[in-house]
This record gives structure tokens, C-alpha cells and sequence, in this order.
């Protein structure tokens, strides 16, 4: 008789070696969803475009989309957009200033709570969950080692103020237009 209930965990070792798309948290693998819909991408694109054009007058900063972050030996994501202001290695090892997550079906009960916890203990300073269905993104930031949420935004601009840089970024231009 078993005394436990047997969790299988990975490292960071076993990840490199898989195929399709996964993310590992605190060992735990996660399949990440087929390839996203046509609004996530179109969402996704218009934060891009909107972020990296924000950023062309901040050298120390850049925004980069679905790329490895990878925070330790047992835990590997890879969020929809973050912003960095440091230059990388090859590899993103340390912490974004900034990430956005755009929610799914298949993805937004990770995205409110292990992603949020996650990134809320990482020091990750501003963490934006979008919703495409209600047309809101919710922004949250890192005060005293906690996220506080600061507003839900579907057309009104927000000041990002980093420490390296500032975004005006304009959340009524990712929204598909008519």
C-alpha cells in the first residue's frame, strides 16, 4: 500500500527535451493549448505592436512575446508578453518588469491563481490578465510583496511607470475594431 498519493516531478532538464508546447511549474507540467484563436492573436499582436513602439525611445527596455522564462530548476513559463529592461542572454533568467496573460477558457483559472501567485512571488511588478470576451484587462501591481489590483481598464490609458522607463499604454487599441 501506497503511503501517498505519487506525484511525478520534472526539472528544468526534462523540459528542454520535450516537444509541443508545455510550461513547468514548481515541477508540474502544463500543456499549453493548441496554437491561440484568432482574437488571442490579434489581442497579443496589438499589445506588441503598442508595447514595442512605446519602448523605441527606452533603450534599456523590450517587449518580447511568447518566450521561456525561466525562473529555477523546476519551474519554466512562457507568458503571452512581457516587458524586460535589462539585456538578456540568450535565455530570460530573471524577471519581466511587466507580463500580460490573455485569457482562455483553457487558460484563465491558471492565469488568477497559480500564474498570479507565481508571478506575485517572482517581484514580477506588473502582471495584466486581459480578457478578450468582456473587453477588459485587469492591471495588478506589486506593492510590499503583494499584487493590488489598480484598475479595470477597456478604453482608458495607463501610465506603466518603470524604473528605466515610462509607457503610456492605450487599452481601448487592443480591442478588435469594427
Amino acid at each position: 500500500m501506497l503511503a501517498g498519493r505519487y506525484i511525478e516531478l520534472y526539472t528544468l532538464d526534462d523540459y528542454r527535451h520535450w516537444e509541443d508546447n508545455w510550461e513547468l511549474i514548481y515541477g508540474s507540467p502544463y500543456a499549453m493549448a493548441p496554437s491561440p484563436l484568432v482574437t488571442h492573436q490579434n489581442i497579443s499582436m496589438k499589445i506588441a505592436r503598442q508595447l514595442s513602439e512605446k519602448l523605441d525611445s527606452c533603450p534599456k527596455c523590450q517587449a518580447l512575446f511568447e518566450i521561456d522564462w525561466e525562473i529555477s530548476s523546476d519551474t519554466v513559463v512562457k507568458p503571452d508578453m512581457l516587458v524586460i529592461c535589462y539585456e538578456p542572454n540568450e535565455k530570460i533568467t530573471r524577471k519581466p518588469e511587466i507580463i500580460f496573460e490573455i485569457a482562455s477558457k483553457s487558460t484563465v483559472k491558471k492565469d488568477e491563481t497559480l500564474k498570479y501567485e507565481l508571478y506575485q512571488q517572482e517581484g514580477v511588478e506588473f502582471y495584466i490578465i486581459v480578457y478578450p470576451e468582456k473587453k477588459v484587462a485587469k492591471v495588478y501591481q506589486l506593492k510590499e510583496g503583494r499584487y493590488l489590483k489598480v484598475q479595470d481598464f477597456s478604453d482608458e490609458l495607463y501610465k506603466f511607470e518603470l524604473e528605466k522607463c515610462k509607457i503610456d499604454f492605450d487599452f481601448s487599441k487592443i480591442w478588435r475594431e469594427k
